[in-house]
């Protein structure tokens, strides 16, 4: 038997994709990577834009003129904040989110649709800010030293239950899930489900094509909730039964390696330190801008736009750390969906169908800093070496 070679097999898969495509998908990447910043720098802009107007403080004044009322103060605050800078962003989000994904074949939504989904987007995020928001300035109010400690709290509990809700209320108001069809695909995954230790009752596809072209698939959902969900942008690439298990084996992964409980922890003690950090640079950041006469510290709602563009700040920075916590996950799945799917050709094929919106071969500080997956080609590397190293099990 010849031995396979995993570098050669591996530099086959890339050069699957013409040089013009890898070209493509570079652009794509590097330009994304420019997003980060401008998007930054335009949610700066905005939170100075509402901060300067004073709407805020003309807001908490009008609802406190006769009496301190501060719950419906912090509700009516975080929501006209939320609002405008909805409004002051739209034409950045357009562009990005849009405009963008459709000049790279990306999309084909409609531009009526994908404001339509950004609009019920805001009306979730409106729900969700608002519980957040009155939690954090009550906990301000009643706990000011130890606040941000007990926010983060917050954050973990308000996580766990989206995630537990996500599937069975969030998904299907934006994508229409049924059930998989009978057939070989079916008693594949639910055959993998099975042997991985997964709910194998709730497999789903669903018209992802609605708003993506992006080859995906999920296990989303905790307990009850938890399901299979195939995107119908892998049967429309051309997706064969080895692909699907070599994918869903992968996202199968996550949910047998317990993810997203290590997510909601990792994020949960991330949020406490970032807001430890806002804690203490919010009176600086009060005193730059000048607005110390109008603004009663950090536990008037009126000062949100500081809070949120302190907060804004530190995520742009803790990019390279929150995206480093990703990829080992995703290498983690990877790994699980060799072992228990056997399928290095298939996630290998399916791998290489991303590399349109992720370019497989960034240089070591690009992925470190940048990327949220391994690059392709070393994932694609991977699987080859564990093909050379389980011949026997390959397909099996």
């Amino acid at each position: 038997m010849v031995r396979l070679d995993p570098d050669a097999a591996t530099a086959a898969y890339m050069a699957t994709l013409s040089p013009a495509a890898h070209a493509k998908a570079i652009a794509y990447t590097q330009g994304g990577h420019w997003l980060l910043l401008w998007g930054w720098l335009i949610s700066i802009a905005a939170a100075w834009i509402v901060l300067r107007s004073g709407v805020l403080v003309r807001v908490r004044g009008r609802i406190e003129r006769k009496r301190a009322r501060p719950n419906l103060a912090a509700l009516c605050c975080v929501l006209v904040y939320l609002l405008l800078d909805w409004v002051i962003e739209l034409p950045w989000s357009i562009y990005a989110a849009w405009w963008r994904e459709g000049q790279y074949g990306l999309t084909k939504q409609p531009f009526g649709g994908w404001l339509g989904e950004n609009v019920l987007s805001l009306a979730i995020s409106a729900v969700i800010s608002v519980v957040i928001g009155l939690a954090v300035y009550a906990l301000i109010r009643r706990a000011p030293r130890w606040w941000w400690a007990w926010s983060g709290g917050v954050i973990v509990v308000l996580l766990a239950v989206l995630l537990v809700l996500g599937p069975v209320l969030i998904e299907p108001l934006f994508n229409t899930y049924t059930p998989a069809p009978p057939g070989p695909t079916r008693d594949a995954v639910v055959a993998l489900a099975k042997v991985s230790d997964v709910p194998s009752d709730k497999i789903f596809v669903y018209n992802g094509s609605k708003q993506s072209e992006r080859y995906t698939a999920n296990v989303s959902g905790l307990f009850g909730s938890a399901r299979v969900a195939m995107s119908d942008t892998m049967f429309a690439q051309g997706a064969d039964i080895a692909e699907v298990r070599g994918v869903v084996g992968h996202e199968m992964g996550h949910y047998a390696r317990g993810h997203v409980f290590w997510s909601v922890l990792v994020l949960g003690v991330l949020s406490v330190i970032a807001l430890w950090i806002v804690a203490r640079l919010f009176p600086v950041v009060l005193g730059w801008t000048g607005q110390g006469a109008r603004i009663a510290g950090i536990a008037d709602p009126a000062g949100l736009p500081i809070l949120m563009a302190i907060i804004a700040t530190i995520g742009l920075l803790a990019t390279p750390l929150t995206n480093t916590l990703t990829r080992l996950q995703e290498s983690n799945a990877d790994r699980f969906s060799l072992e228990h799917a056997h399928e290095p050709d298939g996630l290998s094929k399916a791998l290489v169908k991303t590399i349109a919106y992720r370019a497989s071969s960034p240089s070591w500080l690009e992925e470190a800093i940048f990327y949220d997956h391994p690059s392709v080609e070393r994932r694609v590397h991977r699987a080859m070496v564990w093909k050379a190293q389980h011949p026997d099990l390959v397909g099996k």
